[in-house]
Formats: C-alpha cells, sequence, structure tokens
C-alpha cells in the first residue's frame, strides 16, 4: 500500500502527465506516466496503458488489475447512467435479443464474467436456472447484490478466477453451459489465458459469448491486438476466431459487427459473438 506521500507524489505526476498529453507534449507525458510507475507498480493510474496508446511504451498483456479495480469502483454509483446513457452501451441487451430468438434455449448454469452491476444477469436471467456473478470492482458486486439477479457473487479477477473454479474438488465444482463475457475483453489484451479458463469450465454443447472492441487492419498491421487510443484493448476477428477454434468452440452462430460504445461521440466497432463448445 502507497504511503501518504507516496500517494500525493503519483497524483501529482498523473495529473501532470494527464495535462502534457492533452497539451501535445508526449515526451513529457511519456517521462510522467514512467515516474507513475516508479512509484506505484500496481499502476493503479495505468500509466502502463497510457503509454502504450501513445506507441510510447510495450503494451501490457492485459490492463493492470489495480487500475480497472479502481476505476470501476470509483464508478459504480453512476455506471448505468454512464454506460448505457453517455456512451451508448447496449451490448447485454443485444445479446439477450440473439439468444431468446429460441424460444427452447434454457441453462442450468450461467457464469457472467465482469459482471459490472448486473445488466446481464437482468437480460438473461429468465434463461438460467443459476447464475452466478464475477467482477474486480467491490463496489460494482455491493450494486449488483442489490439488483439480485444472481445466485453467486464472487469478487475476482475474470481469468484468476476461471483458474480458481477449475481446481475446485468435488461438490464445491460444476462446469458451466452459459459464460457471458460482455465488455471484458476489452481489458485484456492476450486471450489465450481468458479462453483456455472459458474451455476447462465448460462441458461440451456449452455457449460463449461475448463482445470486443476492433480497429481498422491498417491500424492492428500485424498485431492480433493492440492499445487503442481511448486506452482499451481490441483484437481482430482473425484471433478471436483462431482462438474460439482451438478451445474446440467450434460452431459459432454470431459474429456481428457491432457498435460496442460511444466515445466522445464516436462510434467504437467490434464485435457480439456466439459460440458453441464442440
Amino acid at each position: 500500500m502507497l504511503s501518504g506521500k507516496q500517494l500525493e507524489q503519483l497524483t501529482s505526476a498523473y495529473n501532470e502527465a494527464l495535462a502534457a498529453e492533452k497539451a501535445g507534449n508526449r515526451e513529457k507525458a511519456a517521462a510522467l506516466y514512467r515516474t507513475c510507475l516508479e512509484i506505484d507498480p500496481a499502476d493503479t493510474c495505468g500509466a502502463s496503458v497510457r503509454l502504450a496508446s501513445m506507441g510510447l511504451g510495450e503494451a501490457p498483456a492485459k490492463a493492470p488489475d489495480a487500475y480497472v479495480a479502481t476505476l470501476f469502483d470509483q464508478h459504480a454509483e453512476v455506471f448505468d447512467d454512464i454506460l448505457t446513457g453517455d456512451l451508448g452501451y447496449a451490448v447485454p441487451m443485444q445479446l439477450a435479443d440473439i439468444l431468446h430468438r429460441d424460444p427452447d434455449r434454457h441453462f442450468a448454469r450461467m457464469l457472467d464474467l465482469g459482471c459490472g452491476t448486473g445488466l446481464s444477469g437482468m437480460t438473461l436471467g429468465d434463461l438460467c436456472d443459476h447464475a452466478t456473478g464475477v467482477d474486480i470492482s467491490e463496489n460494482m458486486i455491493d450494486m449488483a447484490d442489490e439488483r439480485a439477479v444472481y445466485d453467486a457473487l464472487f469478487v475476482n479477477e475474470a481469468v484468476h478466477f476461471l483458474e480458481e473454479w477449475e481446481k475446485a474438488d468435488g461438490d464445491d465444482y460444476a462446469p458451466f453451459d452459459l459464460i457471458v463475457a460482455t465488455d471484458v475483453l476489452p481489458y485484456i489484451g492476450a486471450l489465450e489465458p481468458l479462453f483456455a479458463g472459458v474451455a476447462a469450465n465448460t462441458s461440451p454443447g456449452a455457449c460463449f459469448a461475448f463482445s470486443a472492441e476492433t480497429l481498422s487492419d491498417e491500424d492492428f498491421g500485424d498485431k492480433p491486438w493492440r492499445v487503442t487510443p481511448n486506452h482499451r484493448f481490441a483484437h481482430t476477428a482473425t484471433y478471436l476466431k483462431a482462438l474460439l477454434e482451438e478451445h474446440s468452440f467450434g460452431r459459432i452462430t454470431s459474429f456481428d459487427p457491432i457498435t460496442v460504445r460511444s466515445e466522445r461521440g464516436a462510434p467504437i466497432p467490434g464485435w457480439l459473438v456466439v459460440a458453441w463448445k464442440n
């Protein structure tokens, strides 16, 4: 934990970095973001992601846990208004429309990774006998708990939860036949651990449904994923499809291009994917 003096130094350096970046002084901003990392290696400010978005630092494999937890803890109480109102986010509702097209479809156990305040639990709960929600933000879990749409809730990072769940013994373990990850992939660059965890905790015939952000082929270059100018992670369709195939989710019934959200009034392109395990 940072001392009071360190926290003061971190806040000062980060605010100066933001001001320098906004003013177009990229080198000064980068130096200050590196100072933030020296003060706080856990990277609560997300300095590593900002450096990568500027092209002045190596992209982390995922957004730092401390950064994501802090970000969502701070915005939990106004999260729905910001996400569905200001940013036009409607992925849980779009996914619900897809899964409700089959009136006979029903799932025994749903896992909602990055459940947030429970939007996917609200829209998909009638399709499931049992719903588990997981989020790295304790404040988000508190908000989801108030909605009473999950049978179990856990404060945990998505991949870590999947790894722990796989190791559970006997009656403590049960696989899922629906795993949902809406607005989770934009916080992870290298997706191999996530897809491996999903595969390890699902049975044949299970559904994996998720959203992802994307960029133009030119922006990706020869990379399967990149940090975007909005400090999130985008993935190519080729990369996503290869991982699905590798982990036995070979039947893809939806790979629809969507507008994931708006950012400063501009639409953010992405994918809404529904795949089924062989």
